[in-house]
Formats: structure tokens, sequence, C-alpha cells
């Protein structure tokens, strides 16, 4: 994704314009210098700007006072990117008579823009705008710039806290590196490079050791063409991309690990790829979100950013603009939305900012929508372009692109960006989130078992994600802070393993959990369980303190152990109470009993045949932790079932 900047300017703005007293214009000019000026205007409409600027001097020698020639060649020098001098032009023809040219206001505040002058852009603006002589786009046009003007003059004098980290020479190259994505674990980055000044191809590079290794080309997923974005998924083990195709437009292709090994590259049918421009991807940490910039109709500017949503049958829903609260006249791009499933950080020049493209954030509200975006303020925006940009778990280290001194200390020319980290200020941190890393195993043979996953939020039972461990028995899932979830695995013929996690509470970054997960075979109807098999702890089935009413986010759970019995008419369950220590021992057995019970009633009013139930309480007698600790404490506080003949 290249980054180009055009500056759009109008040149001969300012022949002909009406007699005004103090200086001379084209009408009254002495010939000797009407000569040179109708010599530049020629050589402007061939497009000879060297020679046309060297005649407007000549014709500013002979009358320095010639205002039309001075305002020309102002607009010259601004083209030319000369801004001090276009801008000290500029003030020297307003200077010869303030209300001659209001249209000159506008091209000094783009020179004084430039230039990073932005109170004196905010006030040549104000003068233009209050004119009375704005029209139309030009009007439209320095709003914007007055807005970008106002917005930099602030955050100039209040920058927020940034230190940027070059990735080095591992990752950096003379060539450009950008739009980066990171695996849930930080260990896995992604990005493209452009390798021959005109071809992308996709590179990535292993942590080891808090240190990247020299990035390489993916070669699985490279072409002879361009392809580039990658969105890595959560587990690190699957990817979104874009890809040009024969019509020059890009497309999104996904590929996943098999046995170690990249699948075939296959286009996302439409509705996502489509005759328009599909680019940019970001994969949502749970895998059911599907950002991507098109410029396709329907959208609020040229690229827009839009959203696509996983099907039940696995298929992606019709794409959904993110509107004008996001989407602009000018362009957006690069979006990543955080794992933590709020956060939508993307690149923009369409809202107020330091010009170029600037980074913002947006978060997303509570009834879905997405909130005004937030500039993440100077210095991480600059003149420069800033772009791409991604944050870890923890909500606090984010990576970007941008053509901030590279690797050598020399600054980047423009569209050859390096990928740098930095610590995110506080006031744009997204929800911090942690990640749950597993291996599934057979608890007999010791195997690795592909099982199915299902993560459900506590507070109302909703499906946070799915999926399936792979041939290794291995999976991830990302887990925001701020939610308690249940996760159930499970597989045909063995018993469910449950866990719970309370991240409600959690204030801070959490450490990510690693589980070793052991599923028992079923037995055969009547054959007594394997020495291997033990209780399956239900965590997600609660009570009320000191009581053995059920609580409602137990309902999920109790659904699953009667779906379990359902598909195994055979199999026949005792459930199991267990308290800790507090308290007096025969109240404990009376209450774990009555909490066993609890459960076997559940599941007979849910329809399952009490022959195969039985319950039994155990109060404090088996402790699977210490009794010391509230942790050890809460562990012990459980319900259980085990296989019964």
């Amino acid at each position: 994704m290249p980054k180009i900047t055009i500056l759009l300017l109008p040149l001969l703005l300012y022949g002909g314009f009406a007699r005004a007293q103090g200086y001379y214009t084209e009408k009254d000019v002495d010939k000797k210098a009407l000569k040179p000026f109708e010599e530049a205007k020629g050589h402007l409409n061939a497009g000879r700007f060297p020679e046309a600027q060297e005649a407007l001097e000549k014709a500013l020698q002979k009358a320095p006072a010639f205002i039309d020639a001075r305002l020309m060649y102002a607009d010259l020098l601004l083209q030319s990117k000369a801004y001090e001098q276009s801008k000290a032009e500029f003030e020297q023809a307003i200077a010869l008579a303030p209300g001659y040219a209001p249209l000159a206001y506008f091209f000094l505040a783009q020179a004084c823009f430039e230039l990073q002058q932005y109170e004196a852009a905010v006030e040549a603006l104000q003068n233009y705008l209050g004119s009375g002589k704005a029209r139309g786009s030009r009007k439209e046009e320095a709003g914007r710039l007055l807005a970008n003007a106002s917005f930099a003059a602030g955050a100039v004098k209040n920058p927020v806290p940034f230190e940027a980290r070059n990735l080095g020479p591992a990752i950096n190259t003379p060539n450009p590196e950008y739009l980066p994505s990171l695996s849930a674990d930080g260990l896995f980055l992604a990005y493209t490079s452009r390798v021959d000044g005109k071809n992308e191809d996709i590179f990535y590079s292993r942590r080891e050791a808090g240190e990247w290794l020299p990035g390489q080309p993916l070669e699985a997923l490279n072409t002879a063409g361009n392809d580039s974005s990658p969105s890595i998924s959560a587990n690190g083990k699957a990817m979104v991309f874009a890809r040009s195709g024969q019509s020059g437009n890009f497309d999104l292709y996904f590929s996943a690990q098999q046995n170690g090994a990249w699948t075939e590259p296959q286009r996302l049918p439409a509705p996502i790829s489509t005759g328009a421009w599909e680019s940019q991807p970001s994969l949502s940490a749970n895998g059911r979100e599907l950002y991507f910039v098109s410029d396709r109709p329907g959208g609020q500017g040229r690229l827009d950013i839009w959203l696509s949503l996983l099907q039940e049958d696995g298929s992606w829903g019709a794409p959904l603009n993110l509107g004008p609260t996001i989407n602009t006249p000018l362009n957006e791009q690069a979006p990543f939305i955080h794992p933590d499933g709020q956060s939508l950080f993307f690149m923009s020049k369409g809202h107020p900012g330091m010009g170029q493209y600037d980074l913002f954030l947006s978060r997303r509200q509570p009834d879905g929508s997405w909130g005004t975006p937030q500039n993440l303020g100077y210095p991480i925006n600059t003149a420069n372009n800033e772009g791409a940009l991604i944050v870890s778990l923890d909500g606090k280290t984010a990576f970007f692109d941008t053509d901030q001194p590279g690797p050598t200390g020399a600054r980047q020319e423009m569209g050859n960006a390096d990928l740098f980290t930095f610590e995110l200020h506080p006031d744009v941190r997204p929800r911090p989130a942690t990640y749950l890393k597993a291996i599934v195993r057979d608890a007999e043979t010791k195997r690795p078992l592909r099982a199915a996953l299902g993560l459900t939020t506590l507070k109302n039972g909703a499906s946070f994600a799915s999926g399936e461990s792979d041939e290794k028995g291995e999976f991830l899932l990302v887990l925001p802070v701020g939610e308690d979830y249940a996760l159930n695995v499970s597989r045909e013929g063995y018993l469910f393993h449950s866990e719970n996690f309370a991240l409600t509470e959690a204030a801070a970054f959490t450490d990510p959990f690693l589980l070793e997960i052991e599923l028992s075979p079923i037995p055969p109807a009547g054959a007594a369980p394997p020495a291997a098999s033990r209780p399956v702890v239900l965590r997600n089935v609660f009570f009320e303190t000191a009581s053995a009413a059920l609580r409602p986010e137990s309902t999920t759970e109790l659904n699953r152990l009667k779906s379990l019995l359902d598909e195994n008419p055979g199999l026949h369950i005792r459930i199991n109470g267990h308290t800790d220590d507090v308290g007096a021992e025969a109240d404990n057995q009376r209450l774990s009993e009555a909490r066993a019970k609890a459960v076997y009633d559940f599941l007979i009013a849910a329809g399952i045949d009490a022959a195969r139930l039985s319950y039994k309480g155990f109060g404090e007698s088996r402790p699977i932790a210490s009794n010391s600790t509230e942790a050890g404490r809460q562990q012990n506080r459980r319900t259980e079932f085990e296989v019964a003949r």
C-alpha cells in the first residue's frame, strides 16, 4: 500500500483582477514588466515551470508592486514546494492590498501549514473564510485545513508521551516495510515489503529471546504479483491478506496452516472480493469480524473502512460501511481491531490532524455504534505519513509504520516507511486482553486430540468464540479483560472439560493461561470407568452464597451436561458436591449434598432418566487444593460428575 501525497493547487488564478489603488495590476503595469509576465503565462500553460519562474522574476524586478505577477510567482513557488519563499511572496502581495485577492490568504495558509506554522495558518484561513469570497469546494477545503491547523497548533503545545524505537535491521531494510500484523502471543510478526521498487511481498519474523529474527518472505503466499497487508489470526496459524488480480485491483485471500504448511490461498468470494479494490484486512481476535478497505460504491469517500460478519455457515456476510463517524469524503485506511473487540485504530486524511495520514482511535459504544475518532496526538502523528498501527494484547505496546527516521538515522523518502514500536500513552490504550494457550490430549494414551472449543460470556451465555484444536491438539483463544468466560472442550466419544476465567474485576493485563487438558474416553455401557478416568469438575456451575440455589450463569454448563447424556444414552453419572473447610463440618456436608442434588434435580427436570443419575455430598473431606488461601478454598468449593456403572 503506497502512501502518496498529491498537492492540487490551481495555476494562473491571479491574472485580470480589478484595478486597485497603490499597486500595479496587469491592466496598468509598465509594458517592460508586462512582456515577461505574458511570457510566464505561456510557459505555465505549456508546463515549462522553470522558464515561467524566471520570467516572473524578471517582471518583478522591473515592477516590484506588480501584484498579479507576485501572486502568480507565489503560487508557482507553492506548487514547487518552496514553502518559505512562497509564504514571503504571498505576505508581500497581501501587504500591497489586503483585500485585493482573498484567495491569497488560503494559499498563504497552505504554505504556513507545510512549514508547520500552524497558528499563522489559522489566522490566514480565518481571513479567507471571513472575506465572504470563499465558495464551494474551495470553502470546504479551507474548512478542513482550518480544522487541521487548529488541531495541530494545540497538539504541538500539548505533546503526548512518545518514544519510538525502530525494529532494527532484522526487520527494516532499504526497502519500505509497512502494514504489520502480530499474533496474540506476540511471537509472530507479518508485514509487507516492497522488494523491487514496485512488487509487494509478505514477510514474517519470529521473536526469540526478546529479539526479532531476520525477516523472511512467506514464499507459500507470495506470487509474481502484489501480495500484501497480512492480518494474522490470533493463534498465528491463519491469515487474510490482499493480492492483486488481473484487473489491477486487489482482492482478499485466506490461507491457514495445516501440518505446519500454509494451504493454497483461496480468494474470499463476493460479497467480500468484488470488481472494486479490497485490501488491508483486519481479522478480529475471535475470528468473527473482518474489517477491510474498499473503494466499492456506497461509501462516504473513495477509500472507506467496511465490516463483514462471519455467518453460521462459515461464509462472510454482506459488508457494512462503518458510516460517516469513521469514514470521511477523504481516505481512511489500515483498520486494526484490537483483541478487546472495542478499539478500532485506523489512518485517515479526513479527520482533523497534523496533515497527511494521521492515526486515530474509535471505541465501540454499548449500542454497537462507533464513537468519535480520537487523534492519537503529537508526536505520534506528525506532518509526515503515519500508518498501519497495531497494538499488542496488553494495550500498551504499539507497532506502526511511518516515514520517521530509519535504521541509519536518515529520514526516509515518502513511501519508504520503516516499522517502529512504542509504548502507547494511557489516554488511547485499548482494554487489555490475555490469552489461553492449551493442548488437548487423550487421558489414557496421552496422544493429541482434535477437539471442539466453545467460549461463552458467563453473564448472558452468548457465544464469544469457537473453533477446534489443531492436529497437535493445540489451540489459542483471546480473552479480553472485563468479562467472565466459560470454556468447553469436547470431542465425540469423550467426556467434556470446562474452565472458568473470571476477568470482570481484572484491572490490568493478566498473564496468559497455559493449560494441558485431558479428555477421558466414555466407557462402553456397563463397563467400569478406566483407571485414568477422573471426575469432571463443572467449573461453570455456581450457587448463591451458603446456599444450594443455582445461579443463572450455571445454565449453559448444565445444558452441556444434559447434551452429553442425550448423545450417550448408555452413560450413567454421579454428581458430587464438595466444600472448603470454613464452618462446621456437618454444615458443609449438608451443603455439599444439597448442591449435588440441585444439579441432579436440574437434569431430571430437563428430561434425563433418574435411573442414569445419582448424587453424593462429600463436604470438606476431599480437598484438591490448600484451604489456607482463598484461591485454594475456591477450588475446593466445586461440583463435579464422574462415570458410574
